[in-house]
Formats: C-alpha cells, structure tokens, sequence
C-alpha cells in the first residue's frame, strides 16, 4: 500500500483488515493514526506544549506507582490498542494489569495488542472536541475499560467514567484524582497540570 495523505478533515472509511491497517500505520509513523468501530481512520493532530507537558506528568505519575505496584504496565499516547469493538485507539496513558498482558503473545505484542486496558487517560488539547472525546471514552468503557478519565485543562474539569456506566464530573484542579479500586494507592494530583 502507498504511502498516505490525511485529507482536510482527516476522516477516511477503512476496509483493511487488521494486519493491512497495522502496515497502513507502519508505513505513515509520522501520524497518529486511530479507528473507530466503524472502521472509519482518524489522523489525530500533534499535540501543544502544554498538553505534552501535561501528559509526560500524567504518565510519570502513573508509572511511578506502577514501578512500585508492579501489577501491571503503563503505556504512553504511542501505543495503539485493537478494542474487541475492532476499533484502534491511542489513549494519552494507559494501565494494563499483568493478568491481561500475560495472555498476549510475543506476536500480539510487536503489533497493536487485542486489548482494552483496565485504565485510561485522556488529555484534551486545542484541537479535541470535547463531544468526540466523551464519545470515546464511552468506547473505552463499553469495550471493557474499568476506569476512565477525561481531563479538560481548558476548563478545569475531570469527567470519571466507570464500568458501571456512571461518570462523574470534577470541577477545579485542587484536587486529588483516585485510582480506585482499579489502581491501588494510586493518586493523581491535578496541581501538576497548572
């Protein structure tokens, strides 16, 4: 397949199968590249300086508890996760347990892995609309995510999604977020993205 170029709204309908659809990425690494279940590709734009500051914070914070937790595996805004949904996306961080990873195969591992991480973060930057990215997260957890959250740096609010289906919404960054009971001890201090 030849190289590609996004078109003006970076919305194209995708009829490869999975494996066409990982080389359709190995070949345009310069993008970040999603899917949704309808097979429809998105060409996600780079990110800010704020928004790229904020997520190493979010993702160092992360994987420090994880050193010490040793439960499972943080993932960075790179890593593309192929839903049972058969959607494709690249979360801004993301935890899976041990319990999942082991069940993967070296092969699964060197492409997209076919699973839904326990936890997820989203980072809205300028160029997100909110609406799409609540619809995501509703993705995520509908194809298995236990605990989901919407940052808005913009607004200063914090949507938790969660595998009952009930989200709540956090105003003002003085506040702690809570791993749960999905992340142990973790907490995520939103001072950080002041």
């Amino acid at each position: 397949m030849e190289n590609f170029i996004a078109d003006v709204k970076g919305v194209l309908h995708d009829g490869m199968s999975d494996e066409e659809f990982f080389n359709f990425c190995q070949q345009n690494k310069n993008l970040r590249i999603e899917r949704d279940h309808n097979k429809q590709i998105y060409i996600i734009a780079p990110t800010g300086y704020y928004t790229g500051k904020f997520n190493a914070d979010i993702i160092t914070e992360l994987n420090l508890w994880n050193r010490k937790s040793k439960t499972g595996e943080v993932f960075d805004s790179s890593t593309g996760f192929l839903l049972p949904d058969e959607a494709l996306f690249s979360p801004d961080a993301a935890w899976v347990s041990n319990e999942k990873t082991g069940l993967l195969t070296e092969e699964q591992k060197n492409k997209f892995p076919p699973i839904c991480p326990n936890f997820v973060v989203e980072l809205k930057s300028k160029s997100d609309r909110i609406n799409q990215l609540k619809n995501k997260m509703l993705k995520w957890i509908e194809n298995g995510t236990r605990l989901a959250w919407l940052i808005n740096p913009e607004t200063s609010e914090v949507f938790i999604y969660r595998e009952d289906g009930s989200v709540q919404i956090i105003k003002g960054f003085h506040n702690k977020l809570s791993g749960e009971n999905i992340l142990p001890l973790f907490e995520f201090d939103l001072q950080l993205l002041q």
